[in-house]
Order: structure tokens, then C-alpha cells, then sequence
């Protein structure tokens, strides 16, 4: 609290020092000196200093006491690190005093049952809400302090008619700072470095964040990533926010580069298909606004070019599929206060505060000037979804309950907390000529959002057919491809789940069928190794000071065949625990199976004391941490394995790995690497690595780390990276002579003959299991898994290891996104998941990361096969 600044705004205010309404801000507008500034209570102006998270939280604090009646401040979650994440509510009094009402009518809009006359009258008497968001990325600096200066200019301004017209005919919604741990990460460590004076110098330490830099949370996720993966407690409080308030425009202002100016829309091609050209068309509207706030001030800016709305887990996109017209806005970041550019010119702090705060301003304005237009729109969108399905041939999405019921429940949560209804039927259930022998969860498309279901669950969203030419065209050209982001994510498939389509189902119930409670046991317990709610089960069990033992093959016992991976947990292994109240009290708790036995006999397959059945324990794993990791890979695979899976990892930074005692791990799991990694570890680290290996442990990479593991220093996976099939002798790197003849040859002389393959900027990929391998346990019909980038690696031979899982034939291998054909040829039989043995231990390498932004959970036994079972079956 700055006591002195807060003193003169209450003389101030008292009259007792000269109320000056001069103004304050980035306008020539008076103000309401009632209304506390940025200066008085935080003791500088916008953009005059980074505000850290707290002292943003106070200012929307004093604003929201200072002005009751016009703005509501809400905390809608709160950090891992356990910052409060608000958001503010602006309108004019008459509104706030009947917000309950204009709620209610913006449900009945948002439900998009309402018959036309009915939409028309309450379109009429509710305002529109504009949703503004700011700083997902932590160290994307400028828009949060943006945000304070607006929420302050709609309070303040006075005889404003911009304002009063905003006030009059909307709610603004502000969520100031939607990355508090980030920026708090990004302002310690400029502070850190900060001197007598900025300086612009992109070398200078200010500018250069330490690993991993602020732009992620604590678990160093990018929440623009995640909207409906909806893994990270900020994702999920905010849109359950939005969900209550259904804005007809969402923005979530960011930063790029310092070089660059200001983005907005336009948005780039492609588009994903369920944006309807309504949207886009009012995207044109907010640009040309925008044009005329910022072309006075000289601010500069560019359009349609980059950053397209393709994929639904960006913070416009996912917004769009319910029916708004949402946007990102990027700002030149200074990365400080100041930033000299390339072309010599300075940027500072202020002018990107500037830029997003007079952004935002206009599309608040915009959306009050046509405030029906876009109401109505929003109304017709929502009714216009619920039309579509109740037409659709494909209007129920049907997913199989007999393959990993727990992951189909979790599917189930995932959907509802995104404010998509679900259902299921019953055991038996005959669809479309199938039955479902399980039952089966039901999606119906005919909802209000029904383009974002259509958007999630179909098997593929096909890319834009004159983009993919234009694609094909740039390749042929030699020209890198203009894919932002990843061209495939149906849920289903991630997940690892069957899904179908049928036009008419009936029975619904909002109830599931859970698994039956385990009987009362005389020996013991089993619990079939089926889908990751069952192997959770096992995890807690053993958390617990349980002891178990899991088959590498099936067995039958009393009559039912259980595959291998099956844990036995028998009383008479766990004296020291209430083995029968904590097998039902964990098994109700996740609504898994847990099979009470009779008697250790089993009809046919191995027995408890075969060498075919190995000792389980709970295992210690440590992961790669710090400069030379990826700080995603790094944070979404301790997240999957700690949060999803609740297994505590130790992060071990690489320069440390050297001298760690690595032999007291079970498990070290080397994440995705940087350039820098081999300087990090240094020949001793490396050596502890080869070692650990060696003497027993589970070495695992993932990515981007099996260079290091197979290079030559390494030697631990017999495997390499493959260059591009289309690299030629006489190059232009080479000194033979070739003849050119065409456009196609020319391309191909200026390439390098060692290039890497062709960059694929994400697809999902159907795998085959090696099934005489444990690893493949829970697989045995192969798993689906995302590719991306570049990376292609040789297949180990039979003598040196197994190819646990390895991409399907070409005929077989996309099962979602685009795929380059060259790419379909050379990536198919190629290894996702490689074991080699290496003396007493093991190294599993996963040529792509399993834990991709956390939403691959169709992967998520896998990597519990490599982390729980592992250490079982090689010691």
C-alpha cells in the first residue's frame, strides 16, 4: 500500500487539496477526481511502471470500493501458487442494480431456444457483454496495466460520450491478469536485473529471462493452449466465468516480438469451418475502428498475416465455436520499459500500455455502438447451432463404455465444465445396429454449442481446401508452410476412446453405470490394468503402503480372464494396512474396478509365484529440470505425472545431474532438450545418465532428448535421426555437377543434402503395438499419438531393443489432421516408443513427447507403463 499517495486521494477527494479533473490518462478527458488513479494508489501512472500482481489485485480492489455501483469485482479461481484470479463487472448503476435479471436474460439468449419474437424483445432490453481479457503470458507485459487504465477511464471519464454509450448499452467485463504466477515470475526477475536506468538493449539482462522464463504458470503450461483441454485451475475458473455471462466479443490481448508493431483483426487464414462468415465479418468492423484510434497517434499496425483462428484451444477461438466474436490483439513488446528496435527506433512500456488500452477501449465501443446487431447475431448463432444439430444425420456423438470407462467419465466432466450437456445409456444399449455391451456416453450436437462439439469430437476438422493448396504451392516453392498451431485434436482420439455417430438415440439418462463395489475378499484383491482410472487405483494403493504384484501375461481366475498388467494386492502381503478398507475406499473414491478373490488359483496363466508376476512399489522419479529443458515439456510431464496421476516427481536440474544421486531414483525422466543441454549436463552429468542406465534404472527421454541419448557420446538407444528422403547429391553444398531442368530440381539443388524432413505442424497418428512386450501393456490395439516438427527416428533392430510402438503403414497411419504425402511415406513403421536394455536397467525413448500439453490422455497409461510398472519388470 503506497499510504502516501492513498492520503493525498482522500484530501483530494475531501476537497482539502485542489481537485484538479485534468486529465489523467492516455485522452484529453476529464475526470471524477472521487475516482482513485493509478498514481494515488499505486504510486506511478500506466505504463510508467511494470505493476506486479499484487499491486493489480489492489488497484481493482479500490477501484471496486470506490464506485460500487458501477463496478463488481468476482475471484473466479485461484493460482496453483495461490494467487486470486477477478474479474470486474462495469456498467452503468441502473444495470448493476438488476444484475441478477440481465443475467437470467442472457441465459434465455445464450440457450438458444427462444422463438424469434421472443429472442427480438429480450435482445431489446439486455445489454451486450464485451469480455476483455488480459496477460495469459506472463511475461507479455504491457496489456495488464491496460486493462487497470480502462477500468479506471470508464469510471472516471467524465461527459465522455464514447464511455457513456458503453455504459449504456453493455457490461464490460475485465479480467485483468489471467497469469499472475507468470508475471510475478517475469517481474522478479527484471527487478532482479534492473539498474540506475532501463536500457533498450536486447542483450541487456533486464530483457533476458532466466529458464523458464515468465510466460507460463507454475506448471509452465501456455494457457492459450488450453481452453478445452481445461487441465490448468485458470483455464477451468474462467471459463466457468464466461459461461455465466455469454459475451458477444471476447478479447485476449497479448504480445510478440519487439520489432514488430500491433496486431489485430483480421484474423489469418485458415479459419476453422464452424466459424460462421457472420464473425468474420465483424472482425472487419473492430479493425476499421481500431484504425481510427490508433492512425491519429502514428501507432502502426498490421493485419491478417499471422495468428489465424484454426484451432479451438486458443482464447478467441474456443470463444468463436460458442458463438462470439473474439479476437487476439498483439502488441511489440519492450520486455521492460524500454526496447531499442532494429531499426533503431525506441519502444517503451508506455506505448504498448497505450496501444491495448485504446484497443480495447474501441471494441467496447464498437460492440455499444451496434449493441442489437451483435446481441441478435450472438442470439441467431446459438439458436442457429441447436437448428443444425436437430438436422444432422451425424447429432449424436456415441462413445464406447466398454473401452476405458474411466477416461469416457473424464471425457464426460471435460465436456460439462465447457457447458456441453451430456448423457448415457445403459448396459445392452443397441445404436445404429451396434451394442453397446457397457453402455455408452451420449453427446448431442443439437445444443447451443453445438459447433464447438461438432469442432471437438469429430475425428477430423479439415483444413480450408484453397489454404491447403496455397500450402502445397509455398512447399513446392521451398517456402516454409504458414500452420500456426496443430490441424488435428479430436478428443476421442487423444483420449484413446472409440467413438461413432448416429442420428437418433433414445433412453437417455444423466446417470453412468459405475463399476460394482469389490466383494469381500479371502485372499485378495486384483485390479485389472484396463485404463488410467485403474492404474490410479494401483498408484494409490501403493501410495498407501500397499504391496502388489502385476502379471507381463493374462491369466483366468474364477472364470475371468484378466489381462496382463493385472495387480494382485493379497491380504497376506499387507498386514500393515486395512487392505479391504482401502481397496473400497480408494475404489469408490475413483470409481474404478478393484475384483475381490477368493483364492490365489488361477485356471490358466501364470500364478502368484511365477516369475511372470513382478513386485510393484511406489516409484521415486526424478525428471530433467532448468536451462537446456523445455520448460513446456518439463512442466506438462510433472504436471501429467504429479496432478493427473499423483505420482510426486523431483525436478533435477541438468547442471546438478552430474553429482545427484541418481541410484536413489527409481525412475529419471530426461524431458524435451535445447541446444544447450549436453554444455548443461557436461560430461558428468552425461556419465551419471550412462550409469544410472546401466546399473539398473528407468531412463526415459522424451522428444527432442533421444538426440542426446542415441548420440554417440550417449550410445543408450541404438536408433538416429533420419534426414529428409528428398535430400540429393549436388546440392548446392556440394561441389558434383547435376543438370537443372525444372522448378522441382531447383528447389532441390539449393537444399541441403542433410536438411531434416519436412517440418508437420501436429497431426495424430495410429500406432501398432508390439504385444510380446510388457511396455505395450494396455495397447494391444495400438494408441494414437500427436507428431509434430521434424524428427524421425531408425527403428532398433531386434538384436539391440523393441520397437514397443511404431507408426502404422501409410495406408493406415493418419487418423486426424494433414499430413504431407512425402512425410505419410517416410514417417510409416517408423518407432514412437523404443526399449533398449542396458545392463541391469532400461532406456525407453518416446520419439514425441507423451505429454504434450497434458491433453493426450489416451497416452497416459503408457507413461504409467513406463513409470510404474518399469521398474518391476527390469530389477
Amino acid at each position: 500500500m503506497h499510504i502516501l499517495m492513498r492520503v493525498l486521494g482522500t484530501l483530494l477527494g475531501f476537497g482539502l487539496l485542489a481537485a484538479s479533473a485534468a486529465p489523467q490518462g492516455f485522452l484529453d478527458t476529464q475526470y471524477d477526481p472521487s475516482i482513485p488513479t493509478m498514481t494515488q494508489e499505486l504510486g506511478h501512472a500506466a505504463g510508467d511502471e511494470i505493476s506486479t500482481p499484487a499491486e493489480i489485485l489492489e488497484y481493482m480492489e479500490a477501484l471496486a470500493e470506490a464506485a460500487p455501483d458501477r463496478f463488481v469485482l468476482t475471484e473466479y479461481a485461484k493460482t496453483w501458487q495461490g494467487r486470486p484470479l477477478v474479474y470486474a463487472v462495469i456498467a452503468k448503476p441502473e444495470t448493476i442494480a438488476r444484475l441478477d435479471e440481465v443475467k437470467a436474460n442472457l441465459a434465455r439468449i445464450g440457450g438458444g431456444r427462444l422463438s424469434a419474437s421472443e429472442r427480438a424483445s429480450v435482445v431489446a432490453n439486455t445489454p451486450a457483454v464485451t469480455w476483455l481479457s488480459y496477460g495469459v503470458h506472463g511475461d507479455e507485459i504491457s496489456s495488464p496495466d491496460a486493462a487497470l487504465e480502462l477500468s479506471y477511464h470508464l469510471l472516471a471519464a467524465q461527459n465522455d460520450p464514447v464511455v457513456d454509450k458503453i455504459l449504456d448499452q453493455t457490461i464490460v467485463v475485465i479480467d485483468p491478469l489471467q497469469n499472475p504466477d507468470g508475471r510475478a515470475r517475469f517481474v522478479h526477475s527484471f527487478e532482479s536485473a534492473r539498474g540506475l536506468e532501463p536500457f533498450g538493449d536486447r542483450a541487456a539482462a533486464e530483457h533476458d529471462q532466466p529458464w523458464p522464463r515468465g510466460r507460463m504458470n507454475h506448471y509452465l503450461f501456455d494457457m492459450n493452449r488450453d481452453w478445452f483441454a481445461l487441465t490448468q485451475p485458470e483455464t477451468r475458473g474462467r471459463i466457468k466465468a464466461m459461461l455465466t455471462w455469454f459475451p458477444v466479443t471476447v478479447v485476449d490481448a497479448h504480445e510478440m516480438g519487439g520489432d514488430q508493431t500491433y496486431f489485430f483483426p483480421p484474423s489469418a487464414d485458415p479459419f476453422n469451418p464452424n466459424i460462421t462468415t457472420s464473425q468474420r465479418a465483424k472482425q472487419d468492423l473492430f479493425g476499421k475502428n481500431h484504425a481510427r484510434w490508433l492512425d491519429p497517434r502514428g501507432i502502426e499496425y498490421f493485419t491478417r498475416e499471422i495468428f489465424d483462428a484454426f484451432y479451438p484451444g486458443y482464447g478467441d477461438t474456443w470463444p468463436q465455436l460458442n458463438g462470439a466474436v473474439a479476437m487476439t490483439y498483439e502488441q511489440g513488446s519492450a520486455r521492460g520499459l524500454t526496447w531499442t528496435r532494429s531499426n533503431g527506433t525506441e519502444l517503451t512500456y508506455k506505448d504498448g500500455v497505450m496501444a491495448h488500452f485504446l484497443t480495447t477501449l474501441s471494441t467496447a465501443q464498437v460492440v455499444a455502438d451496434n449493441k442489437a446487431s451483435f446481441l441478435g447475431d450472438y442470439a441467431n448463432y446459438r439458436a442457429q447451432s441447436v437448428a443444425e444439430g436437430e438436422r444432422a444425420d451425424d447429432r449424436f456423438y456415441v462413445i464406447d463404455l466398454n473401452k476405458r470407462p474411466w477416461q469416457v467419465r473424464q471425457l464426460s466432466q471435460r465436456l460439462e465444465a465447457q457447458g456441453i450437456n451430456t448423457g448415457y445409456v445403459g448396459s445392452g444399449a443397441t445404436i445404429c445396429r451396434s451394442t453397446y455391451s457397457k453402455g455408452a456416453l451420449i453427446v448431442d450436437r443439437a445444443q447451443p454449442n453445438g459447433r464447438l462439439i461438432k469442432t471437438l469430437l469429430d475425428v477430423d476438422t479439415q483444413l480450408p481446401a484453397d489454404f491447403v493448396r496455397e500450402q502445397e504451392a509455398r512447399r513446392a516453392r521451398g517456402e516454409p508452410h504458414e500452420l500456426y498451431d496443430v490441424t488435428a485434436w479430436s478428443l476421442p482420439l487423444m483420449d484413446g476412446l472409440s467413438v461413432s455417430t448416429c442420428n437418433r438415440v433414445t433412453g437417455i439418462s444423466s446417470v453412468v453405470d459405475m463399476p460394482a463395489r469389490p466383494q469381500p475378499a479371502v485372499f485378495g484383491y486384483a485390479v485389472p490394468w484396463t485404463d488410467t482410472g485403474q492404474a490410479k487405483l494401483v498408484v494409490e494403493l501403493l501410495k498407501a503402503g500397499a504391496s502388489g504384484k502385476a502379471s507381463i501375461e493374462a491369466f483366468t481366475m474364477e472364470g475371468r480372464t484378466y489381462p496382463r498388467g493385472t495387480v494382485i494386492f493379497s491380504i497376506a502381503a499387507n498386514t500393515d494396512v486395512d487392505l479391504p478398507a482401502l481397496v473400497q475406499n480408494l475404489s469408490d473414491d475413483l470409481g474404478v474396478e478393484a475384483v475381490g478373490l477368493a483364492s490365489s488359483w488361477t485356471e490358466s496363466g501364470p500364478n502368484l509365484g511365477s516369475s511372470l508376476f513382478r513386485q510393484l512399489k511406489m516409484p521415486k522419479v526424478a525428471i530433467g529440470w532448468g536451462e537446456g529443458t523445455s520448460p513446456y515439456d518439463a512442466g506438462n510431464s510433472r504436471f501429467v505425472l504429479e496432478r493427473q496421476l499423483g505420482i510426486p516427481v523431483t525436478p533435477i536440474r541438468l547442471s546438478t545431474m552430474g553429482r545427484a544421486n541418481l541410484s536413489s531414483y527409481d525412475v529419471v525422466i530426461v524431458p524435451e532438450l535445447g541446444g544447450s543441454a549436453a554444455g548443461q549436463l557436461g560430461a558428468r552429468g552425461q556419465a551419471n545418465l550412462k550409469s544410472y542406465a546401466r546399473e539398473g534404472g528407468v531412463l526415459i527421454g522424451f522428444g527432442s532428448a533421444l538426440r542426446l541419448l542415441t548420440s554417440e557420446d550417449m550410445g543408450l538407444l541404438s536408433s538416429g535421426l533420419e534426414p529428409a528422403t528428398d535430400a540429393v547429391p549436388g546440392s548446392a553444398s556440394s561441389n558434383d555437377p547435376v543438370n537443372i531442368e525444372d522448378d522441382a530440381a531447383y528447389n532441390d539443388v539449393i537444399g541441403s543434402p542433410s536438411s531434416r524432413p519436412d517440418t508437420v505442424p501436429g497431426v495424430l497418428l495410429n500406432t501398432v503395438a508390439e504385444t510380446s512386450h510388457w511396455l505395450s501393456t494396455g495397447y494391444e490395439d495400438g494408441a494414437v499419438a500427436l507428431l509434430t516438427g521434424s524428427s524421425i527416428y531408425t527403428p532398433l533392430t531386434r538384436n539391440t531393443g523393441t520397437n514397443v510402438l511404431r507408426f502404422a503403414a501409410p495406408d493406415d497411419l493418419l487418423a486426424s489432421g494433414y499430413l504431407w504425402e512425402e512425410s505419410k511415406a517416410q514417417i510409416a513403421y517408423k518407432p514412437f516408443l523404443m526399449a533398449e536394455r542396458q545392463g541391469g536397467g532400461i532406456v525407453i525413448g518416446y520419439t514425441q513427447s507423451p505429454t504434450t500439453r497434458a491433453y493426450l490422455n489416451g497416452l497416459n497409461l503408457l507413461l504409467l507403463n513406463s513409470v510404474v510398472l518399469a521398474p518391476g519388470m527390469v530389477n
